[in-house]
């Protein structure tokens, strides 16, 4: 060998170890401890990521002396280290698959002191995930059993009817787009709307009242229309005792013009209520017109040449599909009456829960390269408005009072008490036997 060869081969392996060394040395990671309630299906090697973008991974998985989860990750740089204020959650890439989790790091603010290097998140930094077998296991025996049967009694209900709900959904587009021109149609009226929507809440509230009669009254129903299917003679024979029937109701029918002569007064008063409805049906007519082709559409679907293709073919098979669907109904029956403590339970935080799925979607549903991000407004300011004699000034706060009014740990809230209280008492609501605090309100007049 040349000493010219031997130089070329010794700057060779002088370039394989210096490469070696950059790709061995991962850009200086440093490792955390995360303290999870469990892990929940975390493996070695998931990813660690901050806003959708991977920035480490999990090393090791231990079990703490008190029975929790402890999750050993490693934080390339530039995003170690991090900073006091940083929280992780473990989220879920998709609903199948087992190992399919990450952990998503949300970091403290730059300014804050650093974590150590082998430092520890706690648990009240730290959010597992839940699973859907934690969510079944919050209902109760007969619950869990009852939503068991109705979705067997489902399956079992629409087995063979495939084709059937495949005809039936080509008309779901079209219902749909109907229904939103009518749902602005009826938001131009905002008065009107809201008194149907007080209206519907208290008509909900009066049938959650009787659900007991109204759960004996849907099995009377079916009571009836299995008896109705098992009697076609007696059906035969009825249908041949109508004429006489009409010849009676002949007879009610003259009696009833003395009942009309009552109804006058109950007209006269009807007159200015009537006065308005021209205007309504002027408002109508243009909805009407939208929906001409909707209609045109069902009446392609009640009826159709062919066989098996159309509503009346699914009518004539309802006593087959009756027969079918009997166990499910009972079921169903059995889950909603072991439900209905759950839905007591709930009615009154409706209002709360919509105004969360309002606002976490305005916030929460903008995304960019980095995944999904959230629109912050801060709720304390650097100034505040004094009046005076010229109109009023803004005056500036000090750091130590721009938090002066926040409050946290209210964990018993009651229905309502996500706002003020109302002059008139209505919130917040506290129902007999529920565990919540009246004075867990947010502070302001």
């Amino acid at each position: 060998m040349t000493i010219a060869r031997g130089a070329v081969l010794g700057a060779l392996i002088a370039v394989v170890a210096v490469v070696a060394i950059l790709l061995l040395s991962s850009g200086g990671g440093a490792q955390y401890k995360l303290i999870f309630q469990n892990a929940g299906q975390l493996v070695k090697g998931d990813d660690v990521q901050i806003g959708g973008r991977r920035v480490g991974g999990v090393s090791d998985i231990l079990l703490t002396s008190d029975n929790q989860a402890e999750v050993v990750v490693t934080v390339d740089s530039p995003y170690a280290p991090l900073h006091q204020g940083t929280t992780a959650t473990i989220r879920l890439t998709s609903l199948s698959g087992v190992a399919n989790r990450y952990i998503a790091l949300s970091p403290g603010p730059n300014n804050a002191p650093k974590i150590p290097v082998g430092g520890e998140l706690g648990v009240e930094k730290t959010t597992s995930v839940v699973d859907l077998d934690q969510v079944f296991d919050t209902l109760d025996a007969r619950t869990r059993k009852g939503l068991q049967n109705f979705i067997q009694g489902s399956a079992t209900q629409y087995e063979g009817q495939g084709p059937n709900v495949q005809q039936v959904s080509k008309y779901f587009g079209p219902f749909l787009s109907s229904t939103d021109q009518l749902v602005k149609e009826v938001a131009l009226d905002q008065t009107t709307l809201e008194r149907a929507i007080v209206a519907g809440a208290s008509v909900t509230g009066a049938i959650a009242q009787r659900a007991p009669q109204l759960t004996s009254l849907v099995s009377n129903l079916n009571t009836t229309m299995g008896a109705i299917a098992s009697q076609n003679a007696s059906l035969s024979q009825a249908l041949g005792v109508l004429p006489d029937t009409l010849r009676q109701g002949n007879s009610t029918f003259v009696d009833l013009r003395s009942t009309l002569d009552d109804l006058d007064p109950l007209l006269q008063a009807s007159k200015p209520a009537a006065a308005v409805l021209p205007r309504f049906f002027g408002q109508l007519t243009p909805l009407l017109d939208a929906a001409t082709p909707d209609f045109q559409l069902f009446s392609k679907l009640v009826h159709q040449p062919g066989s098996f293709n159309d509503a009346t073919d699914a009518v004539q098979h309802l006593p087959q599909l009756l027969k079918v669907g009997g166990p499910a109904l009972s079921s169903s029956i059995t889950a909603m009456r072991a439900g209905q403590p759950v839905i007591d339970f709930l009615r009154p935080y409706s209002p709360d829960l919509v105004g969360w799925f309002r606002d976490f979607g305005q916030s929460a549903a903008n995304y960019d390269a980095n995944g999904h991000y959230a629109r912050v407004m801060p709720i304390f300011g650097a100034f505040d408005y004094v009046p005076n004699s010229s109109g009023g000034a803004l005056e500036p706060v000090s750091p130590a009072q721009r938090l002066a009014g926040l409050r946290s740990g209210y964990t018993q809230r009651c229905p309502g008490s996500a706002s003020q209280p109302r002059p008139d008492g209505s919130n917040p609501y506290a129902p007999a036997g529920f565990d919540c605090n009246t004075s867990n309100v947010p502070p302001g007049p």
